[in-house]
């Protein structure tokens, strides 16, 4: 393979037309992540040259540079103050600065990447973005509860694909290839065409656990955590290896997910020789990593869940002379619990090993198993705008996977909120057990689901599926209860981009121009002012404290100012171009708003650049929609104000309609 690492003679200004690669990152703001990279755009289009930017922000990379790309670059810029991976560009000529580069000097870097060094390897192997979670403008640093849950999220959006396509096709093989039984059964003929889509379906769902478990790791520890993780996630799935009946699931693959990144993590900081240093995120760490988290998940985690899964049997076999509601209670808990885990597996193999001799059993095990799916689905079109577009679309399948009792379709939501969707599934299952219990509803074969009613399994039909239909709404109903409380009225994003890689997120699919106002909605008249009265940083922070407190959704004016000019303590928002964006996390208000506001003299905001601040948004959301709702917003509005028509369009807008008409150009 050939090189253009020397680029045609008279390249640049009058010359040939330059291919230009470049990647934009800061670790401490989204920002001028995305300010640079629309620089450097624009600075590229005005010298007659091609560019591409890969911003590595908060949200994670998008745009992302491919391999062709890098084989035809005659030059690659990296502008960031965090770890990029450069072995990518072997060959090419990089040139290496800081973001504030990429967003003042722009034109320099381009001149100057014509003569930057080749890179011949060794480059600095940083993590995935994700690993860097960030604050904003002028950074201030993420907190560790971030990382953790964009790690979850890393490991979640991997997962959701072998979640779909496993249940889909043990669903339509056994819709389409099963055959009933006299005694109610359903059977696909061994060695028959459906009988190979189900085992295919199968390995799809034995998959889905140590990829959540490896990309979870991944999003911590790089790819030196990758094996461990997806081993350990295996070990966690296979109940086999501590002696237990039924394996830790998705919970266990959580739990190793985050103990070898962490691990990995531990293990990148012990110094070692010089000679060691290029075999260990090939060799020494995954094979340490991966030892240490088996043989500790075997011999230290593994002997309590077989425990666990052993008494728990114990348990229910003492509870079988109780009342009958009270038993399908804690069978609909603990179906609704784990969804494949160990308590799952207690109580569906307790009903399956009584379903001869006391039918009753499994009738409310068979009305709880479809609980969770089919109240998750519903929930995702009860409330579509608390749900992103793919997580919607994970919901229809899950209504169609609940149909044929497959639990494991709920299983992407609970991953990825587990502390909400776990107690609404438990709730609708303790009800759909109950009301199983209470009608004596039986089942005569191991399994549950709508389907082996239609397949003539089920005794008591009619309050079966009202079993089913009451259990499954009151999960829905439980699920946006508990996510409208957590996160006010902002539409909780929280898989993002998860039908591509979570290091390489989509752009956000919904216009900025929502239904009465702008960014969806958080951005209104109410709370826009033609002319900001007041002439320094905190008289203007207080300022537009006061007048996003006129739309009700912040309780505390003054939490909201103090936390906000904390903010600023850690390092100016004021970006540079005459913008500022001072913003705040905190619970002094209960759903995501953002003001706008213009200063006809600028307002001193301490910008790098030495420019007042005319155009001033503030952004305030709750602690708990702080994630994807405050980084967007951020990203979207440093992206089209680094437009200098746009600029000037907001400050020339007459009146309020012609502002919130400018502002609607944000996409």
């Amino acid at each position: 393979m050939t090189s253009p690492a020397d680029p045609p003679d008279g390249a640049g200004t009058g010359g040939p037309r330059l291919r230009l690669l470049a990647v934009t990152a800061c670790p401490t703001g989204i920002a001028h992540t995305y300010m640079a990279a629309e620089k450097l755009v624009q600075a590229a289009q005005a010298l007659g040259h091609e560019m591409k930017v890969e911003t590595q922000g908060s949200i994670g990379a998008e745009n992302v540079l491919s391999d062709n790309d890098v084989i035809q670059a005659d030059g690659i810029i990296v502008a960031a103050d965090k770890d990029v991976d450069l072995s990518r560009f072997d060959g090419k000529r990089v040139l290496s600065v800081g973001v504030a580069e990429g967003i003042h000097h722009p034109e320099r870097l381009i001149e100057r990447v014509r003569s930057a060094p080749v890179h011949k390897g060794g480059g600095t192997g940083g993590g995935p973005a994700l690993a860097a979670p960030a604050d904003g403008p002028g950074g201030g640093g993420g907190k560790q509860r971030g990382v953790g849950y964009k790690a979850l999220m890393n490991g979640v959006s991997y997962m959701i694909p072998f979640v779909v396509v496993g249940g889909l096709l043990i669903a339509v093989s056994l819709a389409l290839g099963g055959h009933a039984q006299p005694d109610g059964g359903l059977v696909i003929p061994e060695g028959s065409f459906w009988k190979h889509v189900n085992d295919i379906g199968v390995i799809g769902f034995t998959l889905m656990v140590p990829i959540l478990s490896g990309y979870i790791a991944y999003a911590i520890g790089d790819r030196p955590a990758l094996v461990p993780g997806m081993i350990g996630g295996w070990i966690a799935n296979t109940g086999a290896l501590y002696d237990s009946e039924s394996g830790a699931g998705f919970i266990g693959a959580i739990v190793t997910g985050f103990l070898a990144g962490y691990l990995v993590v531990w293990i990148k900081k012990v110094e070692v020789p010089r000679f060691v240093r290029p075999i260990m995120p090939v060799i020494v760490i995954p094979i340490v990593a991966t030892s240490a988290l088996g043989l500790f998940f075997i011999y230290v985690i593994g002997k309590p869940i077989a425990w666990v899964f052993e008494h728990l049997t114990d348990w229910l076999g003492g509870l079988t002379g109780t009342s009958a509601a009270l038993l399908g209670v804690v069978l609909g808990l603990m179906i609704a619990f784990d969804m494949g885990g160990p308590v799952n597996k207690t109580a569906f193999l307790f009903g399956a090993g009584l379903v001869s001799r006391n039918p009753e059993i499994m009738g409310m095990c068979a009305a709880a198993i479809p609980v969770p799916p089919l109240g998750q689905g519903l929930a995702t079109l009860l409330r579509r705008k608390l749900f992103s577009e793919q997580e919607r679309e994970t919901g229809l399948a899950a209504l169609f996977m609940g149909f044929f009792g497959i639990t494991e379709g709920a299983i992407p939501f609970a991953a990825a909120r587990p502390a909400r969707v776990i107690p609404a599934n438990m709730v609708g299952g303790a009800v759909a057990g109950a009301i199983a219990g209470l009608a004596a509803v039986t089942d005569s074969v191991p399994h549950g689901g709508p389907i082996v009613a239609v397949l003539g399994a089920v005794g008591g039909v009619p309050m079966f599926f009202v079993a089913i239909a009451v259990g499954a709404a009151a999960t829905a109903l439980a699920t946006v209860t508990l996510m409208s409380v957590g996160s006010g009225t902002a539409r909780e994003n929280t898989v993002a981009s998860a039908t591509t890689a979570p290091t390489a997120p989509a752009a956000p699919t919904e216009p900025a121009l929502g239904v009465g106002g702008v960014l969806s909605g958080c951005l209104t008249e109410a709370t826009v002012r033609q002319r900001l009265v007041a002439d320094g940083k905190e008289a203007a922070i207080r300022e537009m404290a006061e007048l996003l407190a006129a739309t009700g959704k912040v309780t505390n004016a003054d939490a909201l100012v103090a936390t906000a000019l904390a903010r600023e303590a850690l390092g100016t928002t004021g970006l540079g171009e005459e913008i500022a964006i001072p913003h705040a996390k905190t619970d002094a208000v209960s759903a995501p708003v953002v003001g706008f506001a213009r200063s006809t003299e600028g307002v001193e905001w301490g910008a790098p650049d030495g420019t007042r601040a005319r155009l001033i948004f503030m952004i305030a959301v709750p602690e708990a929609a702080a994630g994807d709702v405050h980084l967007r917003i951020l990203a979207l509005l440093s992206r089209r104000l680094m437009d200098p028509g746009f600029r000037e369009r907001l400050l020339a807008a007459p009146d309020t309609g012609a502002i919130m008409r400018v502002l609607g150009e944000i996409q």
